[in-house]
């Protein structure tokens, strides 16, 4: 009898320090503070309808949904999660449903960790 081992997701998350930094200088700290939280609010709204959209098969939803996260993302620093919301994307125009139950699954892992570690830099702002 063959022993699985299961795999550990350990993938490192990274925010762009710079662009939170140019953020915070463009708006003041209050300004930033507000526009950050708004899109982590917007973050975590799109990626659960894009969630549901997935587990209902609505996967042109779901698109239009990831397409809107790459902007939103990209703006607060989260390049990692704005590039994995683009391969999601990609996975749907291909029409390739393994690829994209892999590549979802990796943009909600992703989420969670950009999410907290986007909270977590919020104690330290620039």
């Amino acid at each position: 009898m063959e022993q699985v081992t299961p795999l550990q997701q350990q993938e490192r998350v990274r925010l762009d320090a710079d662009r939170l930094e140019t953020l915070y200088r463009q708006l003041g700290v209050r300004g930033a503070e507000d526009v950050v939280c708004r899109a982590l609010e917007e973050i975590a709204t799109r990626l659960a309808q894009a969630e549901r959209d997935y587990r209902a098969a609505r996967v042109s939803e779901m698109r239009k949904g990831c397409r809107s996260l790459i902007a939103m993302a990209d703006q607060v620093g989260m390049s990692l999660l704005a590039r994995v919301a683009g391969d999601v994307t990609g996975c749907i125009d291909a029409d390739d449903g393994i690829a994209l139950a892999a590549t979802f699954a990796r943009l909600l892992r992703i989420a969670d960790r950009s999410l907290c570690e986007i909270w977590d830099m919020a104690d330290s702002p620039f």
